[in-house]
């Protein structure tokens, strides 16, 4: 069975839901900021989102849908690492109509160009993952951000006089600290390649879009840096993340 016709029986059952979603069809906006963490994505739609209403809840992954500026904006996470982004990305633009995802996140730093508090907009990503062996290419694939996204973003970000950097990321499987080669200099070789942030979502997300012909950028805060070692406290990677939350919802 060709993958056309695996996704319409997928679909001839999704009316209650899916494992992982137990929202119904139009419970979604066309557009969904995307952040690791539940408690983020509630943050967003108590202080951002006018109107807001849990749309799914299933293991904690929680969702919202509420208006911003009269648009409609949905927000929902999407735990760690690209399995997880794989699968809630991956729902939300096969089963539920979703067009543009926006991951907002943060990331680590590793060039002396991004500080601890600065945006970072992901213009294609790097990685170590297998994530893409299921598409059955004979190479490496190399997916991006979409360039209308992208545009508008740099656009907010300059207009709201937010510091940015806009390039090549790197989203490893394994957590850099937890490394079992415990290779702590790893990172510099995906710098020195000019990958200047890392990160542990954005290949996928992005793979998923390609697949699906979907749209998604990826939008970071820069929360510790390998190169000065200064880092946000938890409290901080909670609520000082205002700047990247501002260009997000700009590209409603």
């Amino acid at each position: 069975m060709d993958s056309a016709r695996m996704h319409e029986r997928r679909l001839e059952h999704f009316s209650a839901g899916t494992p992982h979603n137990t929202a119904k069809k139009g419970d979604f906006a066309p557009l969904v900021l995307m952040p690791g963490d539940p408690l983020r994505a509630k943050y967003i739609a108590e202080t951002r989102l006018q109107n807001a209403r849990q749309v799914t809840g299933v293991r904690n992954m929680l969702g919202f849908t509420g208006t911003w500026e009269g648009r409609d904006v949905s927000v929902m996470s999407s735990g760690m690492g690209a399995p997880s982004m794989g699968i809630y990305s991956y729902e939300l633009f096969a089963f539920y109509g979703v067009e543009k995802i926006v991951r907002i996140g943060t990331c680590g730093g590793m060039t002396p160009d991004i500080d601890v508090g600065d945006l970072v907009i992901a213009m294609t990503a790097s990685t170590d993952s297998n994530y893409a062996h299921q598409y059955g290419l004979n190479g490496s694939f190399s997916p991006c951000a979409d360039y209308g996204l992208l545009e508008k973003a740099v656009a907010s970000a300059r207009g709201r006089g937010t510091k940015y950097w806009v390039g090549g990321i790197f989203s490893p499987d394994v957590f850099s600290l937890y490394s079992a080669l415990d290779d702590a200099e790893g990172w510099k070789k995906w710098a020195a390649m000019g990958c200047a942030a890392t990160d542990m979502e954005c290949f996928a997300l992005y793979c998923n879009a390609a697949y699906l012909r979907k749209k998604a950028l990826t939008l970071l805060t820069c929360s510790d840096s390998n190169i000065s070692r200064k880092e946000m406290t938890p409290q901080e990677r909670q609520t000082s993340l205002n700047a990247m939350f501002d260009v997000a919802l700009d590209l409603a």
